[in-house]
């Protein structure tokens, strides 16, 4: 599978480093031709499918604010659920909806 597309989320609590290592996946990225989206408010926002499109050009100086752009909750998908493969199957098919071939979840602990 040829990745093309990857969204990033950030979850748990914010920190200093985050924008750093959104900045650091974008260049990547950027590299070898893959398209970043930023999915906002952490798993809520891969859940309400709220996403912003990341652009290196325009977050040139990200790396040099603290915090994260893509803001961030606390939310855990596989909180309170009865099946945890139905819930996986459900996020699954939210990588069609968002648009997106790879995520990348900073932050955050899924128990």
């Amino acid at each position: 599978m040829v990745i093309k597309k990857i969204g990033i989320l950030t979850g748990g609590g914010d920190c200093p480093g985050l924008n750093s290592v959104i900045y650091g996946i974008m260049l990547k990225a950027y590299d070898a031709g893959v398209e970043c989206v930023g999915i906002l408010k952490g798993w809520k926002g891969f859940l309400d499918n709220d996403t912003i499109p990341l652009n290196i050009a325009e977050h040139d100086d990200l790396h040099t604010v603290g915090g994260t752009i893509l803001y961030t909750s606390r939310t855990n998908p596989f909180k309170g659920i009865t099946s945890k493969e139905e819930t996986a199957k459900e996020l699954a098919g939210k990588f069609n909806e968002l648009g997106i071939d790879a995520l990348i979840a900073i932050g955050g602990v899924l128990k």
